[in-house]
């Protein structure tokens, strides 16, 4: 859960933070959606960032799929490196892991993510610097627990 944000059990939806206007995208702004911001504002989004949670800071380096997706890399087979060739594979599934964790707690059954993120990409994410057809690593984990993602 982000910070100032407050504790509710009827939280509905789980949102990537950048969408709501958080500066935690990998340098440093956000992706704010005023649709996103509404709903935020009716108290029943959990907002969070899965790369913040898997320990990487804000801003940090740009990142992609080296080998593989999300899928390939929750099996031990897939990659995610950044520019300078820095392997952050497992950061991202530490934060991951802590998303699905939260949405557990709070029985959330839809998530709204961000589009062609490493993490939060739903339907299109990078692989060597190419868009292509796949899932982040976050949104793999959520989509295994029957969570229905929505890209913005």
């Amino acid at each position: 859960m982000r910070k100032n944000q407050k504790s509710s059990k009827n939280f509905i939806y789980l949102i990537s933070a950048c969408l709501a206007g958080v500066n935690c995208r990998w340098d440093g702004t956000n992706s704010r959606n005023q649709k996103i911001i509404e709903l935020v504002g009716k108290g029943r989004a959990l907002l969070v960032c899965p790369e913040e949670l898997g320990g990487l800071s804000t801003p940090r380096e740009k990142a992609y799929f080296f080998e593989g997706d999300g899928k390939d890399v929750i099996a031990g087979k897939g990659k995610v490196i950044t520019l300078s060739s820095k392997d952050i594979t497992s950061q991202l599934l530490a934060g991951a892991k802590k998303t699905l964790k939260m949405a557990k707690k709070y029985k959330i059954k839809y998530a709204i993510m961000k589009k062609n993120s490493p993490s939060c990409g739903c339907g299109k994410i990078y692989i060597k610097g190419k868009l292509v057809k796949g899932d982040g690593v976050a949104t793999v984990i959520l989509k295994r627990e029957r969570i229905k993602i929505i890209t913005q």
